[in-house]
């Protein structure tokens, strides 16, 4: 796995992956021009990606078929610097009919405990807690 990052100008900077591009910024209330995400935030976007990847390949296992996924995912900061996560919740909201919560929660938790790399890695600086939704 690579990443490069390249400074464009004041705080932004741009980042190549894999052949796709990304803009790396801060708000303008921080010094930034708001061109992209903060690269903390972008941690927590990881995260939510890994684990619904996981969550939809292991519910299509299990021939439980949702009508949609959204996962929200916050964090908390300590006070002071470096500030780093203190704890992470992840709110899983899943859509669709007569869905079994125990292959839910069964799917959640083999991801955060067994599949999601990044899940795996920000567990080891702080607590990963989370809940399950499901919306009609």
């Amino acid at each position: 796995m690579e990443s490069t990052v390249i400074w464009s100008s004041g705080m932004s900077f741009k980042s190549a992956q894999d052949g796709h591009d990304l803009m790396l910024d801060l708000p303008v209330d921080m010094g930034g021009t708001d061109q992209g995400p903060k690269p903390k935030t972008l941690l927590l976007t990881g995260l939510g990606g890994c684990t619904a990847m996981d969550v939809v390949s292991i519910l299509k296992k299990m021939q439980v078929e949702i009508e949609g996924l959204k996962i929200h995912i916050s964090a908390d900061l300590t006070e002071e610097h470096p500030k780093v996560f203190k704890s992470i919740h992840i709110r899983y909201e899943f859509s669709g009919k007569d869905l079994p919560l125990s292959k839910l929660e069964r799917a959640v938790n083999l991801s955060l405990e067994k599949y999601c790399g990044v899940s795996a890695m920000l567990a080891k600086a702080c607590p990963i807690n989370h809940e399950i939704v499901v919306c009609g």
